[in-house]
């Protein structure tokens, strides 16, 4: 695969499509040593996570998703290089609170996630990503407390925008800033969201200059969108399943 551009670094959209699968675990002690700086993506199932992953990262087969929603139960992170060695991860966390998932497994896979986010040193951000049309959910709030503790920033995606006209997606929208302004002290005061829709190809950059940030890449600024997909030669992620998911 090759380097990005030699000479200042570019912006994180134009060569973040060469981020390559690193490993996946079942538990988080089977994660790989602490790295460079990690960021998570969780969401509920079915809320669009797999086809959010592929979208920021301009691969149309990086995150595979089941077809029944929660079967995915595993943690898969993912490492972006530059020539100088390792810029970040993203870590793909299990999708939660799927309805058909026996209660023993919702539970171990709780306790993973609730010590993933109490414990990872190398966790320098969180995405959270929640379906426009039911954001805010129980699971998603109890998510968001947990990580608050640690006081660090997290960025929120309303995901399948595309589904609401432009006037209730702004409607949305501010209710939703409501809501985090309302919590920005239990959430750890560093919450943020913007609309997102893999379909419309809507808000990669908005989240990719978090993500470029929390990376401590300081030319992350964003570029007008390209109209493809660059699939790039990275190894892809062994997890069965469909590609995408819905957006």
């Amino acid at each position: 695969m090759p380097p990005p551009p030699s000479g200042p670094t570019p912006p994180l959209r134009d060569w973040i499509h060469q981020i390559a699968f690193l490993t996946s675990a079942a538990r988080n002690t089977d994660l790989p040593a602490i790295g460079a700086g990690e960021v998570a993506i969780a969401g509920r199932s079915n809320a669009g996570k797999s086809s959010a992953l592929n979208l920021i990262c301009n691969r149309r087969r990086l995150a595979f998703s089941s077809k029944t929603p929660g079967r995915t139960q595993l943690i898969n992170v993912f490492s972006l290089n530059d020539p100088n060695g390792e810029v970040g991860r993203l870590v793909d966390l299990p999708g939660y609170g799927y309805a058909a998932v026996d209660r023993a497994t919702k539970s171990r896979w709780q306790a993973e996630l609730a010590d993933f986010l109490a414990s990872r040193v190398s966790l320098v951000g969180l995405i959270v990503v929640m379906d426009i049309r039911h954001p805010f959910g129980p699971l998603d709030q109890q998510l968001l407390e947990w990580f608050g503790r640690r006081q660090q920033p997290v960025h929120i995606l309303l995901t399948k925008a595309d589904k609401l006209t432009r006037n209730d997606q702004a409607k949305t929208l501010a209710a939703a800033k409501k809501i985090v302004a309302e919590h920005q002290g239990d959430w750890g005061g560093q919450v943020e969201v913007s609309l997102f829709s893999a379909t419309a190809r809507m808000g990669r950059d908005t989240v990719l200059e978090k993500i470029g940030q929390w990376w401590g890449l300081t030319s992350s600024a964003t570029s007008p969108l390209g109209p493809t997909d660059d699939l790039g030669g990275a190894k892809k992620n062994p997890a069965k399943g469909s590609p995408g998911g819905n957006a």
